[in-house]
Formats: structure tokens, C-alpha cells, sequence
């Protein structure tokens, strides 16, 4: 549907009205979803666990919510957003509420698969808030929808204290409703978006899962995928691994950890509108660039040993901030530009293609956690988990100058031969 044929079916102000009350949603959704990177270091002290049981731990709810961000934005394009982003809301707040009553780990892992359903959403409202606006500002707006990362650092700045006051259970009862709330006035505030309401109005057949996955063959989907495995993925394992990170190295006290995770949570969330500005102005690939070689810089820095663990050199907590914050702001820069691409390429398949790059992004949220308690266990070194980061940039930043040059060979030789 054309943007003519999109502003006819919108009353005015409708866009704007979608867009935030969407990223508020969204904001609550990640809120829930990262939980327990505050209450799993109690519950790690309480049980006893391994430094791989809580990376386990912390990671499942990431496992559910990137899985689940393929077949949610199928079914946003099906279904629509309304619906999908309504009930997706209310399946994770009740699984958030039950987990206050889970007393084994292994009732926390499963409680913990339904909590991860809030990650889902992300790949929903994509879907959802996308056709409300032209190409153009497409950037724009999905990078302040993005911006609703900013829940990480509301748990981190609210839960310690609720933690400390009356214990994780009640942390998880009041996130939960909080949640269920926020679904019930997304409901009866928003409509459905003009793509979903053309379709319906026109009696479109839905497209068929073939058709649906037809785009994900294209290797360049894949090499989105892995930009934003680090992009998102990173910054959701640094934000579940910052507070459990600075207890163990630096001896911070959880309160002051949390409040550290939530600061680095907040760049690395709010300039993600920013960086979808960028994409707009200057292209997503240039943004790309600059977030690649940044990072690759960042996570060297920070691959130097702590300077409290004895080495005669290392990393101060006060540069291990600074330097932590920078690669949370480029990382921010890097989610939008990422995302800039999806409907630019596909405009067609924006809920399959967003949901296979949402999901391998939430992969590396889950996976990396997992990685980094692995990595501290198997060789007792805290940096080692920015080394993995820095050879995934340095992966990630090869692979797009090449493909970009060979794209660039390409061009050149077509205009060649149309002028010969």
C-alpha cells in the first residue's frame, strides 16, 4: 500500500499516537523480560548456583523471547498488531507472576520460558508501528520504538530497591501486574495499523509460510542477522552480565551495580532513535561503519584484565565505565541502523524478515550470557567475555566491507556496461 493510500486511512495524529504508546509498551515488555539480571544474582546466592547455572538462568527468558519473534511477527502480519502485542503482554505477565512462586531452579527455568515471551514483542510492534509511517521516516520511527530498550534500565534502578525491601517474589508480583496493566490500556488505546485494516477491509488472503520465508534464502538477511546479534544481542547479555560483572571484579554492592547496568542501559537505549535519525540522513551504512569500528575498539579496551585482580596493568572501574558507556551508545546507533534496512529491502515481508533478525538477535542475548559464565568458569578470566565480543565485531565489520565492495564492483560494472 502506497503512503497516499496509507494517510487516507489514518486520522490525523494517529501515527504519533501508535508510535508511543507502542515504545511505552514496548519499555515495560523489556522491563519484564530482563528481571533477572537483578533477582537472579538472589536467587544465585539463595540456590547456590554456578557461574554457568546463572548465566542459564539469566538467558532463558531471552531464549523464549527470540524464538518466539519469527512466529509473533508472522502473526502480526495475519492477525494484527493489536491483538498480538495485547496477548503477548498478558502470557508474559502471568508467567512473570507465577515465577514468584517458584521455589527449584529448575521451576525458575520454566517459569523463566514464559517471562521471555515480552521479548517477543519487539519483533510485534516492528510490524505494527512500521506501516504507520513513510520510508522515509521509517528510521525515525522504528529507532525511537527501539528506544523502549530503556526498560533494562528501569529494572536495574527499581528492582534492587524493591529486592532489598521485600524480597525478589515481590519484584516479580508487582513487574507482573504493572505488565498486565499496561496490555489492558494498550488495548483500548490504540487501533489497528493501516496495512492490517487495507488487507481486511480487501478480503487479502494472508501469504503462505512459503511466501512469508521466501526472503530469508538472501545471505545479506543472514548478515543483518549477525550485525544485530552483537548489536542487541550484546547489549541485552551486557545488560543480564553488567551487575553480576562489577559485584565479581570491582566488589560493587548489588545496589550500586544495578544502578551502573541501569546507566549503561540508557544510552544504549534512548540514542537508539537517535541512530535511527542517522539512518535517515546518512545512510544506515555509514552508521554501520562507524558503530563496527568503534565497537572493535571498545571491546579491545575492555579486554585488558581488571586492575583489581592483581595484574600490574589493567583496566581502572572508572575507565571500565567510561569505556562500557561508549560501546552501549554506538551499540544503540548500530540496532537502528540495522533496522533501517528491513523495510527499505522488503517492504513486503518486514514481520518474517524483522522476526528472523529479531530472533538471532535475541539469540545473542541468550547465548552470550550463557558464553561469558562459560568462558569465566573454563578460564577464570572476567574479560574473556569482551574478547568474544570483540571477535564478533571484528567478523561482523569483515564481512560487510567485503560485501559492500563487492556490491560497489558490481554497480560499477553495470553502469559501465549501460554506457559501453
Amino acid at each position: 500500500m502506497s503512503s497516499s493510500e496509507k494517510s487516507c486511512s489514518m486520522y490525523a495524529g494517529e501515527p504519533a499516537k501508535a508510535l508511543w504508546i507502542s515504545t511505552t509498551a514496548f519499555t515495560i515488555c523489556f522491563a519484564v523480560w530482563t528481571i533477572f539480571a537483578i533477582i537472579g544474582v538472589r536467587i544465585k546466592q539463595d540456590l547456590g548456583l554456578s557461574e554457568a547455572q546463572f548465566g542459564l538462568l539469566v538467558g532463558t527468558p531471552i531464549l523464549t523471547g527470540s524464538v518466539v519473534r519469527l512466529v509473533l511477527g508472522i502473526w502480526t502480519g495475519r492477525y494484527g498488531g493489536r491483538l498480538v502485542y495485547t496477548l503477548t503482554m498478558l502470557a508474559s505477565a502471568l508467567a512473570t507472576f507465577l515465577l514468584s512462586y517458584a521455589t527449584t531452579y529448575t521451576e525458575m527455568l520454566i517459569a523463566g520460558l514464559g517471562v521471555g515471551l515480552a521479548g517477543g514483542s519487539f519483533a510485534v510492534g516492528v510490524a505494527y508501528v512500521s506501516p504507520f509511517f513513510p520510508p522515509e521516516r521509517q528510521g525515525t520511527a522504528l529507532g525511537i520504538f527501539g528506544a523502549g530498550n530503556v526498560g533494562a534500565a528501569v529494572t536495574k534502578f527499581a528492582a534492587p530497591f524493591v529486592l532489598i525491601a521485600w524480597g525478589w517474589q515481590t519484584v516479580a508480583e508487582i513487574w507482573a501486574l504493572v505488565l498486565a496493566a499496561t496490555a489492558i490500556i494498550f488495548w483500548f488505546s490504540t487501533t489497528d495499523d493501516p496495512a492490517f485494516r487495507e488487507r481486511r477491509n480487501r478480503g487479502v488472503a494472508s501469504k503462505s509460510l512459503l511466501q512469508e520465508f521466501a526472503p530469508l534464502k538472501n545471505v545479506q538477511v543472514w548478515r543483518f542477522s549477525l550485525y544485530y546479534f552483537f548489536a542487541f544481542g550484546g547489549f541485552v547479555a551486557l545488560s543480564l552480565w553488567l551487575p553480576r560483572y562489577l559485584v565479581g571484579v570491582y566488589g560493587f554492592d548489588i545496589a550500586v551495580a544495578g544502578m551502573v547496568a541501569a546507566a549503561y542501559s540508557i544510552p544504549g537505549s534512548i540514542f537508539r532513535a537517535f541512530g535511527g535519525m542517522l539512518s535517515d540522513r546518512k545512510g544506515a551504512r555509514t552508521v554501520m561503519y562507524c558503530m563496527l569500528g568503534v565497537s572493535a575498539v571498545a571491546t579491545l579496551i575492555l579486554s585488558l584484565p581488571a586492575a583489581s585482580e592483581g595484574h600490574s596493568f589493567g583496566i581502572t572501574p572508572a575507565a571500565f565505565i567510561v569505556t562500557v558507556f561508549v560501546l552501549g551508545f554506538v551499540m544503540s546507533l548500530g540496532k537502528a541502523a540495522v533496522y533501517k534496512h528491513i523495510p527499505a529491502y522488503y517492504p513486503e515481508n518486514v514481520g518474517a524478515v524483522g522476526g528472523i533478525v529479531g530472533m538471532m538477535g535475541g539469540l545473542g542475548g541468550f547465548l552470550l550470557p550463557i558464553a561469558f559464565g562459560l568462558l569465566k568458569d573454563l578460564t577464570g578470566l572476567w574479560s574473556s567475555c569482551f574478547l568474544l565480543l570483540f571477535a564478533i565485531v571484528a567478523i561482523s565489520l569483515i564481512w560487510m566491507h567485503v560485501s559492500v565492495k563487492r556490491m560497489q564492483r558490481r554497480a560499477h560494472s553495470a553502469t559501465a556496461t549501460a554506457t559501453a
